[in-house]
């Protein structure tokens, strides 16, 4: 698939399902390739997102296979497919064992789904899906059975770790979220107050101490730099920045998630797709 360079990252806890269409028309209108929808969305939850965009390719960021039967994503999937050819990437995970009750060995159990989706009559093809991961063992079976890996939460670090993991083939599509904001302090307290989630969940702890941080800058809401480096802000022109750093590192694409607007944050993602042209 062709996501482009850049694309839109968003939930609908954020914008709410009824602005989808806005959102999707304004991340096209941006000149933004892609939209990832977050928050363990059904896949279905995409259909206002395709029917508000002309060009959009549109993911999943990502359906969590604890919610889910192969069967039912598969026949999600071709639904979707008979109506937007082409343009939808099923990003599929396994969530957080702090979030999921049902959490149990991970590795084992994405295999044995996606073993679910390949024995269906017509499976969603490789191609057209992709997987959340953060270590090597994940990352590795993201290149071998997927388009590769749409990590969250991560550093610049991570994403050369990744690069290096799945090898040159596979796609690495690293989210950012980002705060459009000058003011420092201000930016600082947008970002801790998004971060205070990710913090508390060992997937990302444990990504973040094994690439560059201590357990210093986790404590107390995430160090200064920790916070500065995973969640950039500033200027569009300094994000922009922050997000071709990822790109150097070896990202095929990377999804913005802009901080701080209240509903669809359509002029930030309109400045930050100005800033990367």
């Amino acid at each position: 698939m062709d996501f482009g360079d850049f694309g839109a990252w968003t939930s609908y806890r954020r914008i709410g399902r009824e602005g989808a269409g806005e959102a999707a028309r304004a991340a096209e209108e941006a000149g933004l390739t892609a939209f990832w929808l977050g928050g363990s969305p059904r896949l279905e939850d995409l259909r206002p997102l395709l029917s508000g965009s002309e060009r959009l390719v549109v993911g999943t960021s990502i359906v969590n296979i604890w919610s889910y039967d192969p069967a039912d994503l598969v026949a999600e999937f071709h639904a979707l497919e008979a109506d937007f050819p082409g343009r939808v990437c099923v990003g599929i995970g396994v969530g957080h064992p702090e979030a999921t009750s049902d959490y149990r060995r991970p590795l084992s159990s994405l295999e044995a789904f996606l073993d679910g989706i390949d024995a269906a009559a017509d499976p969603i093809p490789s191609d057209r899906r992709i997987i959340a991961a953060l270590g090597p063992r994940m990352l590795a079976m993201s290149a071998r059975r997927s388009l590769g890996t749409i990590p969250y939460f991560t550093a610049v670090a991570h994403t050369r770790f990744a690069r290096a993991t799945v090898g040159a083939d596979a796609l690495v599509i690293p989210e950012i979220a980002c705060v459009i904001d000058e003011d420092v302090e201000r930016a600082r307290a947008t970002a801790r107050d998004y971060a205070k989630l990710y913090l508390g969940l060992s997937n990302y702890t444990n990504a973040l101490l094994e690439h560059g941080f201590e357990r210093s800058d986790i404590e107390g809401g995430g160090s200064d730099r920790l916070i500065d480096h995973v969640i950039p802000h500033g200027s569009a022109a300094e994000i922009a920045a922050a997000a071709r750093a990822h790109v150097d590192a070896g990202a095929d694409h990377v999804a913005l998630q802009a901080l701080g607007a209240t509903g669809v944050p359509a002029a930030e993602w309109r400045a930050l797709a100005a800033a990367l042209r």
